[in-house]
């Protein structure tokens, strides 16, 4: 029981570290396409 619930821990730490990788990565997206727009006009 106690390593099954390590191993539930290190799931959600891998998880919840996945999404915020993700969302840092859009947001890093979402500033270069509003340089790209300044440039543009």
């Amino acid at each position: 029981m106690r390593a099954f619930m390590m191993l539930l821990g290190v799931c959600a730490v891998v998880v919840l570290g996945g999404c915020n990788t993700v969302q840092g990565l859009g947001k890093d997206i979402e500033k270069g396409g509003e340089a790209i727009q300044k440039v543009a006009k």
